[in-house]
């Protein structure tokens, strides 16, 4: 039976019992507890792991929420991440405009990947991020020094977290190594939040993703008539087999998602902390525990939560279903680090599990590239914070948090502090 016949029983009225979650609509709607993923995703993952699923434009899509079918898939290559294949899953018109114009080699398989993402290895592997850790957590420390001092216009004692810590920390950094001026970054991270929005029209999804590579190709332009810079794009440029197009693809990957994902990741972290006085406290008094806690919390939270999507390139048995060659899978991560069967106790956050085997980095061959450098970034942020701001607390009731639910990587707009 095709995913078709499956799903054409979709009226709940005469629907059959056991494919009821064909006519759930992807992304579903959240639960009362910002930090869960949508109920119908924890339902799905426990009643039928694979299930067919409604998107934005009608099309039906497979949606797995199983750590172990979710790591089977992404290990497999058998299941395609070129967002050009006929029947590749996409959440909204912008984010297939964006994922088929100009792709970068995460939306490529190998061996056109390999080759593109070999180029960048060695800039992320742990012994990078490891020496970078002394500048990370002195760029860290100005960025507190600067906060509690006042110096960024906010009343005494109190600070948007995002603005004044968890957006530039990470951003710093992946200008440095990248050679983007800082001086930029409002009119990069604009664009990178168009870009990321599951709501942007697709005329300024186009126009974002544009500009940006207009940027990136004005930088290296820049880089190459100086031919003296040891950064990212300087090196890229030296690569006889690369073009401008791959140069400005790779370059806005690394520099959007270098500073989306681990400031909404260390913004989502402090307030999970600051929700749970408990675990904070445990970190207070046992800052040994920070390394293995950064697993936790990315596994708790897992900010992709629109799911990692592939597309079958043959026919596929996965959770008792045959998923047929040109059907689409939506991966729901944020599911599969809740799974008991491998995470006990998954609804709770516990800074002392060992949640090494979550996926919050994907899985298999295009898991992602800069997780070293994430790492490292995410511990050095949660050190600063605890060390400097022994009574940091929320300013204003938790209700209030604004919780960024139409955007590919979620987090929070703003976290207001005080110490």
């Amino acid at each position: 039976m095709t995913l078709a016949d499956q799903t054409a029983t979709a009226d709940p009225a005469t629907a059959d019992p056991t494919a009821a979650t064909a006519i759930l609509a992807v992304p579903a709607s959240r639960g009362t507890c910002p930090f869960d993923p949508p109920p119908a995703y924890e339902r799905a993952r426990e009643e039928e792991p694979a299930a067919p699923v409604r998107l934005w434009d009608g099309s039906i899509t497979w949606m797995l929420t199983r750590h172990q079918d979710i790591r089977a898939v992404l290990g497999d290559r058998r299941f395609s991440a070129d967002a050009n294949r006929p029947g590749f899953p996409f959440l909204s018109a912008g984010r297939r405009a964006l994922a088929t114009m100009n792709a970068s080699f995460i939306r490529m398989d190998d061996p056109e990947h390999a080759r593109l993402r070999r180029m960048l290895t060695g800039d992320f592997i742990v012994k990078r991020a490891e020496a970078l850790r002394p500048r990370i957590r002195a760029i860290a420390e100005d960025l507190l020094a600067a906060m509690t001092q006042g110096r960024s216009g906010e009343r005494a004692g109190h600070a948007d977290l995002v603005r004044e810590f968890a957006l530039p920390l990470p951003s710093l950094v992946i200008c440095l190594l990248l050679g983007v001026p800082y001086e930029d970054h409002a009119y990069f991270q604009q664009r990178s939040s168009t870009i990321l929005s599951n709501t942007a029209g697709l005329d300024e999804v186009r126009t974002a993703r544009a500009d940006l590579n207009a940027y990136i190709k004005q930088l290296t332009e820049a880089k190459r008539r100086r031919d003296e810079d040891d950064d990212i794009l300087s090196r890229l440029i030296r690569h006889d087999d690369l073009t401008d197009d791959e140069i400005a693809a790779m370059g806005m990957l690394l520099l959007v998602a270098g500073h989306e994902t681990t400031a909404n990741m260390t913004a989502l972290s402090v307030l999970a902390l600051l929700r749970d006085p408990v675990q904070l406290g445990r970190l207070r008094a046992d800052p040994t525990l920070i390394r293995g806690a950064v697993e936790e919390l990315l596994r708790y939270l897992t900010i992709v939560h629109t799911g990692v999507a592939r597309v079958a390139t043959e026919d596929v048995e996965i959770a008792g279903r045959t998923i047929r060659a040109g059907e689409g899978v939506l991966c729901m991560i944020n599911a599969a680090n809740r799974d008991e069967r491998v995470f006990p106790g998954a609804g709770v956050l516990d800074v002392g599990r060992d949640a090494r085997r979550h996926l919050a980095f994907g899985f298999g061959v295009h898991q992602c590239l800069g997780q070293p450098l994430a790492r490292t970034e995410l511990q050095v942020a949660l050190e600063v914070l605890l060390e400097g701001l022994p009574n940091l607390g929320l300013a204003v009731p938790f209700e209030e948090i604004p919780f960024r639910h139409d955007m590919l990587v979620y987090g929070v707009r703003s976290l207001p502090v005080a110490w």
